[in-house]
């Protein structure tokens, strides 16, 4: 199976099946998503108090709100900054989504295991937008899905009467920070050549659906259902990442390297995937209680 990165610069051979001329990128890119959580059964009245009592609680409230403007704020300065170190033309293609992939790409990434095809997709050398592939990575999943979490850690440290501006703030921070750190980490595994920065931002930012999967269904079932969610997200994301990342390193473009660098992006392709539980569990676990 062939990966080809970048936007056109390697030419056209070897390249995946070829497209149609793709549209406009912009002419529908509305999207949003939504997570349903699992676990162990509960009754109808169980989850339904549940659900009133999360809804209802003031402080849960309170910290939502916060949480939001906080959410806003960083998005403001993300965009701010972006727009001065990044081409705005090649950053429009991780947003050119609708609604159809965006439902598509979250049930793949809870449930992975029955797709066949991992290869992206091109139309004369350039790959389609994600919204026309669903094999193509996107950043408004992780961008939504990292303003969801956020939310979602100030309502349930409001629940759980720990809220307080400055936890909210490093929850968010640290989850942050984890996904730059693990970005900057395949990067200097030699994987610059071969896999570009905002394919490697959208994987890692992938993680965040399973973190609002695993919270919800701990503030809704406990710690049991809290640990089975994890482990169905952890195993569904490394698999996912695994696909993914193999085929984008082991592309036809990026075979005439040295074997001994093949099989150190392999390694680092599997460390990669092993490495996502130990951060989902590591941002989330204090949530639930």
């Amino acid at each position: 199976m062939a990966y080809h990165s970048g936007y056109g610069a390697h030419g056209s051979k070897h390249r995946a099946r070829t497209a149609p001329d793709s549209p406009p990128l912009f002419d529908d890119t509305s999207g949003g998503y939504s997570g349903q959580p699992g676990g162990y059964p509960a009754s109808g009245a169980e989850v339904a108090f549940n659900v009133n009592h999360l809804l209802g609680d003031p402080m849960a409230n309170m910290a939502m709100a916060y949480g939001s403007s906080i959410a806003s704020h960083g998005k403001d300065m993300v965009h701010k900054e972006l727009h001065r170190f990044v081409s705005v033309d090649k950053l429009k293609y991780f947003f050119a989504v609708d609604t159809a992939y965006v439902a598509k790409k979250l049930g793949l990434l809870v449930f992975p295991y029955t797709h066949q095809n991992w290869e992206v997709r091109y139309s004369r050398d350039v790959p389609l937008p994600p919204r026309q592939d669903l094999n193509a990575p996107d950043l408004y999943i992780p961008t939504m899905a990292f303003i969801t979490y956020v939310l979602l850690a100030g309502m349930a440290l409001g629940i759980q009467k720990r809220f307080s501006p400055e936890v909210l703030g490093l929850c968010a921070s640290t989850a942050l920070v984890w996904v730059v750190m693990e970005v900057l980490a395949l990067l200097l595994g030699l994987y610059l050549a071969t896999v570009r920065t905002f394919h490697l931002l959208a994987y890692s930012g992938y993680k965040y659906v399973g973190m609002i999967l695993s919270v919800l269904t701990g503030l809704l079932f406990g710690s049991d259902g809290y640990y089975v969610a994890l482990a169905w997200t952890s195993s569904a994301l490394m698999y996912f990442i695994v696909r993914s990342l193999r085929t984008a390193a082991l592309s036809p473009d990026s075979m005439g390297g040295p074997a001994p660098r093949q099989r150190l992006q392999l390694y680092l392709t599997l460390g990669a995937a092993a490495f996502q539980p130990l951060i989902i569990y590591w941002l989330t676990f204090h949530l639930v209680r």
